[in-house]
């Protein structure tokens, strides 16, 4: 590969000039994905664990965060899964921006 001049302010692919700051960079795609599978499989996974254990069950405590929701038939199990879901996609429209915010702004 042959070296651009400088001057021209063309550099090869990958190549970081000395004076450009480094940055991380989230992807809020990913991070809302992400988030929402994990929120999903947590949801799963603690209405199994209620489930297997009834008498330690904490499903009381889901009402007031997931609207909708009452212990258990399908269609309120569906609802609080899309309900988990939709809370990791708010966490990441809400995190992942500011996350690049600052660390353009401090990186």
């Amino acid at each position: 590969m042959t070296k651009v001049a400088d001057n021209t302010g063309w550099r090869a692919a990958g190549e970081i000039p000395t004076n450009a700051k480094s940055y991380s960079h989230i992807s809020v795609f990913a991070l809302g994905m992400s988030l929402g599978a994990f929120l999903a499989i947590t949801f799963v996974a603690c209405v199994l664990f209620d489930l297997w254990f009834p008498t330690l069950a904490m499903n009381a405590v889901w009402s007031p965060l997931l609207p909708g929701f009452s212990w258990l038939d399908w269609g309120s199990f569906f609802v609080g899964l899309i309900e988990s879901f939709a809370y990791g996609w708010y966490v990441a429209l809400v995190f992942g921006p500011l996350f690049n915010f600052f660390s353009r702004r401090f990186g």
